[in-house]
């Protein structure tokens, strides 16, 4: 029998959705999150077919990778994310506008010299590496701020720290810093080569685990006090690449002598660790240490 809950989930099967998705069917709700194959967010009209009413659009997708990815497909990254939230806030307003939305926004949305607080997302600038990506972010979050205006529907925006858990990019995309660090780690234990990080290893980073970030969405989709806000959900603590770099070794039994520091290398920001006293205010965020995290990183790429 079905619950009469219908869920869109827009990257079901990506990294964050192969999480989301499993979660919201065991808490009751119907999902339907099809593979860009099936639906290509790129044209309005693969959109425009669906027209049975849902109750909640859950928008995880992007066009992006980590590392210095955003560096050599600006016009692309540009053009692609664009092409993809106007078309799903089209669709949203023209024939789902009963739904609830849930977008995914980004913390290098944050000007870095600004504290990465929500009321700063649109403040300032991204770093100049991340810009393209930042403000096609950006640009989402202020066309569901115009369409909630003019139209009353409603969403929130969730601005994750960097996740980790497991079905991370098994298609050999670039990776995050923290499965990036963990990987070469792994590979000196394996090797004895050295292990050579990008940049000198001062630069501060937080990871948050996936599976406390969906747990949250679905407390909070659930909080009717957190419709139209902007949310972050991370660690609320940062560490240095030094120190992950080192509970990495420590996890993984890997000898400290074989990672070294690239200092020539892109690095990104120099910090990046989001005020979270917010989300406490509707849910009880209490995510788990980073070197729970590792742990789950380690197992990911084992």
């Amino acid at each position: 029998m079905k619950s009469g809950k219908r869920v869109f989930v827009t990257g079901g099967g990506g990294f964050l959705g192969r999480t989301v998705v499993p979660l919201f069917r065991s808490a009751g709700w119907e999902v339907d999150a099809p593979r860009s194959t099936e639906c290509d967010l790129r044209r309005a009209e693969a959109l425009g077919a669906l027209r049975e009413p849902y109750e909640l659009i859950l928008h995880l997708a992007a066009w992006t990778q980590a590392g210095d990815f955003c560096l050599h497909h600006p016009g692309e990254q540009w053009i692609i994310n664009q092409q993809i939230n106007t078309n799903l806030l089209a669709w949203w307003r023209d024939i789902q506008p009963q739904a609830k939305a849930v977008f995914i926004g980004t913390s290098c949305a944050y000007d870095p010299n600004l504290l990465l607080v929500e009321e700063n997302y649109l403040h300032g600038d991204p770093i100049v590496s991340l810009y393209v990506y930042a403000m096609t972010k950006r640009m989402l979050e202020i066309g569901a701020r115009a369409i909630r205006k003019q139209f009353g529907l409603e969403y929130m925006t969730l601005v994750p720290g960097t996740l980790c858990g497991p079905y991370y990019h098994e298609d050999g995309r670039q990776m995050h810093f923290i499965y990036d660090l963990a990987r070469k780690i792994l590979n000196a234990k394996k090797t004895g080569e050295p292990a050579a990080l990008w940049g000198d290893g001062n630069q501060r980073r937080e990871i948050t685990a996936v599976s406390d970030f969906a747990n949250a969405m679905l407390a909070l989709v659930e909080c009717d006090r957190a419709w139209g806000e902007l949310i972050n959900l991370g660690a609320g603590q940062d560490h240095s690449i030094r120190e992950f770099a080192d509970a990495i070794c420590e996890a993984s039994s890997t000898p400290k002598h074989l990672v070294s520091y690239d200092a020539t290398r892109y690095t990104g920001a120099k910090a990046k660790c989001l005020v979270i006293e917010k989300i406490r205010k509707f849910t009880n965020w209490n995510p788990i240490s980073y070197r729970e995290c590792i742990k789950m990183v380690i197992s990911a790429l084992s």
